[in-house]
């Protein structure tokens, strides 16, 4: 499970799937990812009108803080509650805290209990072995009638996982994602996005696998 802008989910020895491994990463001192809005979200919701938002797998708040500073009264979701913590620090110290909420929740079991939010969005997000279909079709629950849901997530690179199986089986195109809208949504965008990025001194090409669906009123 990835969570904001990936840099090296296949360092280090803990499980990249649980939440011990986030809330391990994610106790230093150090900022683990840039701080900055992923450029998916930008590009999508930049045209939207700011309403309520849920981010799930928010890590450390960028988008959460992107998406208040537009506007949106936005709940920021994430499983690791150490990654939360560090979120609503950051969300405080960018002077949007009040218009930002935090829930400790995993994915993989998302339930939103009738609530609904205007957009749901998660990027990178990579539950095991194609979990993101299911999740897709449980965030697409949280979704208010005409809202928007957004999910971003990784291509299949080995790059980026350095040939590790478990973790490529992980990753997705937009397409695998369609069978996870429920029948009341109509998917707007199913597309790959080439995007270059810079991994240890090198620079390469990544795609996002980007999905926009828009529920019915």
């Amino acid at each position: 499970m990835s969570h904001g802008e990936h840099q090296d989910a296949a360092s280090g020895d803990t499980d990249m799937f649980e939440q011990p491994a986030w809330d391990e990463r994610y106790a230093g001192e150090g900022q683990m990812w840039s701080g900055q809005p992923n450029p998916q979200l930008v590009t999508e919701v930049s045209a939207l009108t700011p309403g309520t938002a849920l981010d799930v797998g928010c890590g450390e708040g960028a988008d959460v803080i992107w998406l208040a500073q537009q506007g949106w009264r936005t709940t920021g979701a994430d499983f690791s509650p150490a990654g939360l913590a560090r979120a609503a620090r950051h969300a405080e110290q960018a002077g949007v805290a009040e218009r930002t909420q935090w829930w400790q929740v995993d994915a993989r079991t998302f339930d939103a209990d009738g609530r609904t939010w205007d957009l749901v969005t998660t990027h990178f997000l990579h539950p095991p072995a194609g979990g993101m279909v299911e999740v897709t079709r449980r965030l697409c629950s949280a979704v208010a009638p005409g809202g928007h849901l957004l999910v971003v997530g990784h291509a299949p690179s080995d790059r980026l996982m350095h040939g590790d199986p478990e973790k490529q089986r992980a990753l997705f195109v937009a397409e695998d994602l369609r069978p996870g809208l429920t029948p009341d949504f109509e998917a707007l965008v199913v597309e790959q996005r080439p995007r270059t990025v810079t991994r240890e001194g090198e620079t390469f090409e990544i795609e996002d696998s980007t999905l926009l669906a828009r529920r019915r009123a």
